[in-house]
């Protein structure tokens, strides 16, 4: 046995010196199998529109999301909604989200929002390289110039992510950083003023608009980004610019912005509630599709009712269910009033159609039942199955929710409604809340406005507003209309009025029974609700920072 060890050693340190010396000088040349390098990318045209397709979505970088397809802009279907940062709803199982909503948040400590710069900025490089190489790709000019502008698109989406959540960001400019560049240069830290943030997110979208199909079609497939959505977006991130927080453009700027998408072919979907439910609709400017097999968090069991096997999820708070008004007759809606003695001894009779369209309460018909949270002994209570995921609101989502789809082991069919981005509706309100603040409560204004209340079967709104009484009305229109949509946690912000929204208690609601009798209480559903000055911007992580070398600037007062 010793004698063959013996024998073996030199002629494998041989073959060895060989194969490290002239017999193989490319041995270690080794083209990784586990991705496609730079020259196939560019060499078929096909494979570069894959890549261009795929900026839509980023990378996944933190538990619990991307869960069946990676992610797109902003936060999306997940687990935990966006909405759960807000006074619109708490995410049952905390699930990272607890930390915001108690003012805990920090560099170290950023929740769900963690990933918003690092996935933008390697989404930014992305789109980068791809200009930089696509005239080498070898197709039309026609398309060559669809493409470009696409990419620019998806560059300014995600650059409007940054500056709707950190403000001033750094701005790379089209150059492609590789490993071999000067990684610690003073460029890439130097952050731009929101301003001109803001700039260069309207000029990249002017460029898009001028170069993107009109619409979608056989060869501009539904889901990618056209004409208007660059016009929408624009007309977002002006008026996001004109708003306090911002302080860095006009308001007839982003009145000018939304009118020349209103001048566009969108309409109102006929119905709010199945709006939310396939991609094919007019209002829809700008949406993230799925399908069975790349499809998003199954949200009927995720955010369904305990008495059903769901998991409660992003469970609605009584703040945002006060803000639907009552509808007295044909003409005439007023404010929900607990101190009103017939609003709270019927707090869901006669409430704006929106409301049981966007969320299941006590009474409401659902999949052959009505929906229990009353104590004791409903079944969608902590009184019912599984107790653990009973709703501490006592209220449940009900948008985006598909009766069609199973609770119960959905794994496979599930998944699959769009996420809307952009919608017309989202146009007429950016379009009332700018032209108010030019003109005050002119025709244009109302006519913005009772088109999405007509829509919800809604009275008009009044005669006679001023400015500051239509500013209200179109703030609540804001709250109501678009729920859930990804739109309030920054509205509160740029109108810097978080510090008393965000700072109100996340509430819920109790309900005794007692014979036939229902008693309705407004209760704290979680404590420690907190806002400081610091949250209308999220914090930069840490680990950003520390890699600068502490050359980047923090966001303010953390």
């Amino acid at each position: 046995m010793n004698f063959k060890v013996k024998c073996i050693y030199p002629v494998v340190l041989a073959a060895l010196a060989c194969l490290a010396g002239a017999c193989n000088d490319g041995l270690l040349d080794v083209e990784a199998t586990d991705r496609i390098g730079d020259d196939p990318i560019v060499n078929d045209s096909s494979l570069f529109e894959d890549f261009v397709i795929n900026r839509y979505m980023g990378v996944r970088l933190q538990d619990k999301e991307a869960e069946g397809t990676p992610p797109g802009f902003g936060r999306g279907f997940e687990y935990a909604l966006w909405a759960s940062l807000t006074d619109e709803a708490i995410y049952n199982n905390d699930d990272n989200t607890w930390v915001v909503q108690r003012g805990q948040l920090a560099p170290e400590n950023l929740g769900i929002t963690g990933t918003q710069w690092a996935r933008s900025y390697r989404s930014i490089r992305e789109c980068n390289y791809a200009l930089s190489v696509i005239d080498q790709v070898q197709m039309s000019t026609t398309h060559k110039a669809w493409l470009t502008a696409e990419l620019k698109f998806i560059r300014a989406y995600r650059y409007h992510d940054l500056v709707r959540n950190y403000g001033s960001v750094v701005l790379m400019g089209d150059k492609v950083y590789n490993l071999t560049d000067d990684l610690m240069a003073e460029e890439l830290f130097e952050k731009s003023s929101i301003a001109e943030g803001v700039q260069y997110v309207v000029a990249q979208l002017d460029e898009a608009a001028s170069g993107l199909p009109a619409s979608n079609n056989s060869t501009w497939q539904l889901g990618r980004a056209t004409r208007g959505a660059a016009l929408a977006l624009k007309a977002r991130m002006l008026l996001y610019a004109a708003s306090p927080l911002y302080n860095a453009g006009t308001w007839q700027a982003a009145a000018d912005a939304a009118q020349d998408v209103m001048d566009l072919s969108y309409s109102l979907h006929p119905d709010y509630r199945s709006l939310f439910l396939s991609p094919s609709s007019n209002e829809i400017i700008f949406e993230r599709l799925y399908a069975v097999g790349a499809r998003h968090v199954c949200l009927e069991i995720s955010n369904g009712p305990n008495g059903y096997g769901g998991w409660a999820g992003n469970s609605p708070l009584q703040n945002l269910v006060d803000a639907y008004e009552v509808k007295v007759d044909a003409t005439t809606a007023v404010p929900f009033d607990w101190d009103n003695a017939a609003h709270k001894a019927d707090p869901y009779a006669n409430r704006d159609p929106r409301f049981n369209a966007s969320v299941l309460h006590n009474g409401s018909d659902y999949r052959g039942r009505q929906i229990e949270t009353f104590l004791p002994g409903g079944k969608d209570s902590k009184d019912g199955q599984d107790n653990w995921n009973a709703s501490k609101t006592g209220y449940y989502l009900k948008k985006f929710l598909n009766d069609a789809l199973p609770i119960q082991n959905p794994w496979d069919v599930a998944g699959t409604q769009p996420w809307i981005y952009l919608r017309y509706a989202e146009v007429l309100l950016n379009y009332a809340e700018a032209q108010n603040e030019v003109a005050g409560p002119d025709a244009s204004v109302y006519d913005a406005i009772n088109l999405i209340r007509q829509r919800a079967d809604m009275p008009d709104l009044p005669a006679g507003l001023d400015k500051n009484g239509m500013r209200d009305a179109i703030r609540r229109e804001r709250q109501v209309e678009l729920a859930f949509e990804e739109h309030r946690f920054y509205d509160v912000r740029r109108w810097m009025i978080a510090m008393d929204t965000e700072n109100e208690p996340a509430y819920g609601v109790s309900i005794t029974k007692s014979g036939n009798t229902l008693t309705y209480q407004k209760v704290v559903a979680l404590d420690g609700r907190k806002f400081e000055e610091k949250h209308y911007w999220l914090p930069i992580p840490r680990a950003e920072i520390q890699s600068s070398g502490d050359r980047l600037d923090q966001s303010p007062h953390y």
